[in-house]
């Protein structure tokens, strides 16, 4: 018992040394150390904050869950439960940034199973790796600024035409329909040469309407709802795509023939052709591929149009200045619109691809916050469109606010960026200048309703932004 007394009355003296090298220690420690982004409280059971994040809200906002977030919680917060994992949503700039640039490295794409389901397992938007690249790489080829100036752009022009020419004057009728037929035409034509009065291709169109009902919907695959009836439509889209394939190895055969006779072999010259012809995908990685851009390159491009169309025809002084450049030059040029910033500042402040959902490889810390390996991490691209610190007035539509120096481009992620920049961005920026070259030297226009685009999450006039045109120039 002495001993014990004695060995304590030894330690004691250094005792209070001992607990001030602990006490320091932990002050070290916990500067060094990084916590958690803020939660977000509330919530439901098994769906967490999902609904309340997919809520409609107008396209020009960011929707009542995220602005009471961001006001409470600032550009970087956290939900337990969001799409039924725990997430990091980033309305920061800097960080989403950061998230694109370390595609593959820090983060990588990883979409709800439900999306794979109806868009393929090989389609583009769901891939990672060599994979994706091997398939964007394709894509770009096909869609390099050489052919789009060669052959693509008199085929967008073409159809721009058509759709025009077939407008009523002083009769209402639905633009953003009439931007669907002519973007889901125009990517017909360019995937299958499918013409854009084909009954085929109305047909294909009509399954293609009930698909991307089931893109968005709730993963419910019994007889009846949205999701069994996109599953079966897809199954008729592919049934279609497939029979063109056959068709068109057939003719390939035919054409080889031909040329060991000596006659000339003409080549196609749309996506399924190229596909064929110069790449080592099989079958079914054709058709999701073929499927997967059919889908991009229609809804991204039509609803852009649509919003481009709603929002010149509120702003009289953005579509005079448009038609007197138009009326200054002999031929369309790539990128004159995108210089004005109408095409810029449509797609800033409509928002047509709202926020992407990415996975978080390795444990990340960013500004004191620590983004756990294992989490999703959603970067909100509207959220940063829309930002007073990074736009003047960013609810206004002003094209002219592009021409400024303090508008820089590194906040602009309507394309996405990193190595998934979107593959088809040059198209789409060429078949929105073309189309509204041709629109504002042709047509004034006004809404025979009120209407305005909304976020269900994917976008829609609820009216269907029914216009009325009235010539100028006749097409």
């Amino acid at each position: 018992m002495s001993s014990d007394r004695h060995q304590f009355l030894l330690f004691l003296p250094i005792l209070p040394l001992f607990l001030l090298f602990l006490l320091l220690k932990w002050r070290a420690h916990r500067g060094t150390t990084t916590s958690l982004p803020p939660a977000v409280g509330g919530g439901w059971p098994l769906v967490g904050h999902t609904f309340a994040y997919l809520a409609p809200h107008p396209a020009t906002s960011v929707g009542r869950f995220m602005s009471r977030s961001l006001a409470r919680h600032g550009p970087i917060f956290r939900s337990m439960n969001l799409f039924g994992e725990p997430t990091v949503v980033s309305a920061d700039a800097g960080l989403n940034r950061f998230v694109l640039q370390n595609e593959g490295k820090l983060f990588e794409c990883c979409y709800p199973r439900s999306i794979g389901g109806i868009l393929g397992k090989w389609s583009m938007l769901v891939l990672v790796g060599d994979m994706h690249r091997e398939m964007r790489t394709i894509s770009l080829n096909f869609m390099s600024h050489a052919r789009l100036r060669s052959l693509l752009l008199p085929e967008v022009e073409r159809h721009t035409l058509l759709v025009l020419r077939s407008w009523p004057e002083d009769r209402p009728f639905s633009a953003q329909e009439e931007a669907k037929k002519f973007t889901f035409n125009l990517m017909a034509k360019n995937i299958m040469s499918m013409g854009p009065n084909e009954a085929e291709t109305e047909k294909l169109r009509r399954e293609y309407i009930t698909f991307m009902k089931g893109v968005v919907s709730a993963p419910l695959n019994f007889p009846g709802t949205s999701y069994w009836k996109a599953l079966k439509s897809r199954s008729n889209i592919l049934r279609v795509i497939e029979q063109k394939m056959e068709e068109r190895m057939m003719a390939d055969t035919t054409d080889k023939c031909k040329k060991e006779a000596g006659e000339e072999e003409e080549e196609e010259e749309d996506l399924l052709g190229w596909a064929l012809n110069h790449s080592n995908l099989s079958k079914d990685q054709i058709l999701d591929l073929l499927l997967s851009l059919l889908f991009a390159g229609h809804e991204t491009s039509s609803m852009a149009l649509a919003l481009a169309i709603y929002f010149l025809q509120a702003c009289p002084k953005a579509g005079d200045r448009t038609e007197e450049e138009g009326k200054r030059r002999d031929e369309i040029e790539l990128g004159r619109l995108q210089a004005d910033g109408v095409i810029s500042e449509t797609l800033r402040l409509g928002n047509v691809v709202r926020f992407v959902h990415r996975k978080v490889l390795q444990d990340v810390h960013y500004k004191g916050y620590k983004i756990p390996s294992g989490w999703k991490i959603l970067p909100v691209f509207a959220a940063v469109h829309l930002d007073a610190s990074l736009y003047d007035d960013p609810h206004k539509f002003d094209p002219w606010r592009w021409q400024s120096a303090k508008t820089t481009g590194s906040n602009f992620m309507a394309y996405g960026g990193g190595p998934r920049l979107c593959a088809g961005s040059e198209l789409a920026k060429l078949e929105l200048a073309v189309f509204l070259h041709h629109l504002v030297l042709s047509f004034r226009w006004d809404l025979a309703e009120p209407d305005q685009a909304f976020a269900f999450p994917f976008l829609d006039f609820p009216r269907g932004l029914t216009i009325k045109v009235h010539s100028v120039l006749y097409v």
